[in-house]
């Protein structure tokens, strides 16, 4: 594993310090005898205030990341093991496709796991994406699995359940143990002229929105647990199918890290975070600083203004949506206005705070 890869990943999304730990094992199992019962081969687990994220175990030597406890909110541990097991390309997938339609689809798995690293799109060779059937258009959707590691998924029995949700048949390419790609054709997009007439046409991304929202509200109660679901604009996979996968694979990183209320990830939705991610640590806290100052920030009127913001300032329809007065809802937009100065029902101050939410989840400003 190429580990200052890894550390350079980790240290974007704002976890530092972040520490190498290699043992022998016997040194491991000492270390470990205070601590959770680690895991056999992967996940993480807890040493006094340091969390270790096991990276590779062999009879020679143990390898992990530790990162402090205190670092490390809400659903960000099981993130960083999905991070790291999607830096594992060469991690063999338990279950074996015997099918031959698995088959098949084990050289594209292997593909795709190969050239995740590279930089640029990658077109498919023709003799993995003729035998996969890859060169009609598909819509891309990345489902991650976020159930225990002791459960184990049939592809069969996934696939068939994709199958009866979409009523037509689909591409399922399983990636990692808890990662699968899935391929639907893009004529679920299609609307015939009769169905036209009687609702608003719709945009592509509201369509999409309206298919993964329904493919999640499916998998939840139907599947093993709970899971992350993002989808790409419909693709041509022969050309096109690495590059969205990638896309999509940073899509979910951004929504689990951004917005932790959601499950659905669409790219769409995450312009504005994918362009703040890249901001260096430093100036994020600098920015919170000067626009927030000493203010602290809490649940429930981040809650309000997040209402606020996502029905366009509407103060009547935000004051139905959070079930108060108007007046209530008044009063606590003038009171954030007297500790902070700021007036969210003016433009400038409303980007302004706007930007400010957004960082404050990642930066966990206390």
């Amino acid at each position: 594993m190429d580990w200052e890869r890894l550390k350079k990943q980790l240290e974007s999304i704002g976890k530092s310090p972040v520490r190498l730990v290699t043992k022998k094992p016997a040194e491991w199992e000492r270390m470990t005898q205070s601590g959770e019962k680690p895991p056999k081969d992967k996940g993480s687990f807890l040493i006094d205030k340091d969390v270790y994220f096991l990276l590779q175990k062999d009879d020679q030597q143990i390898q992990a990341i530790s990162i402090p406890e205190e670092k490390l909110h809400g659903n960000e541990r099981s993130l960083i093991e999905w991070i790291i097991e999607s830096s594992q390309p060469e991690k063999k997938q338990r279950n074996m496709l015997f099918l031959e339609e698995e088959k098949k689809l084990a050289a594209v798995r292997s593909w795709l796991l190969e050239h995740a690293d590279s930089e640029g799109n990658v077109e498919m060779p023709d003799s993995i994406a003729s035998q996969a059937s890859l060169y009609s258009n598909k819509i891309p959707f990345l489902l991650y699995g976020d159930y225990s590691p002791n459960i184990r998924v049939s592809y069969r029995e996934l696939k068939k359940l994709l199958e009866t949700f979409f009523d037509t048949e689909i591409i399922l390419v399983p990636l990692l143990e808890k990662e699968w790609l899935i391929l639907a054709p893009d004529n679920l997009l299609n609307v015939s002229q009769e169905d036209r007439l009687d609702v608003q046409e719709e945009s592509t991304e509201q369509m999409l929105d309206a298919l993964a929202s329904g493919l999640h509200e499916m998998l939840a109660s139907e599947w093993v647990g709970e899971s992350h679901l993002g989808v790409h604009y419909p693709i041509q996979p022969a050309q096109s199918l690495l590059s969205s996968m990638v896309s999509l694979r940073g899509t979910i990183m951004l929504g689990r890290l951004y917005n932790m209320a959601s499950n659905i990830h669409m790219p769409w939705h995450l312009q504005m975070e994918k362009l703040l991610h890249q901001i260096p640590e430093l100036e994020k806290n600098q920015f919170l600083e000067q626009v927030l100052k000493d203010y602290a920030l809490d649940s429930e009127t981040q809650s309000t203004l997040e209402h606020f913001f996502a029905l366009d300032c509407n103060v009547s329809e935000t004051a139905k949506k959070l079930y108060i007065h108007r007046n209530t809802l008044l009063y606590r937009l003038d009171k954030f206005k007297n500790e902070t100065g700021l007036d969210v029902r003016t433009f400038h101050d409303a980007v302004l705070v706007k930007l400010a939410i957004v960082l404050y989840k990642v930066t966990k400003r206390k």
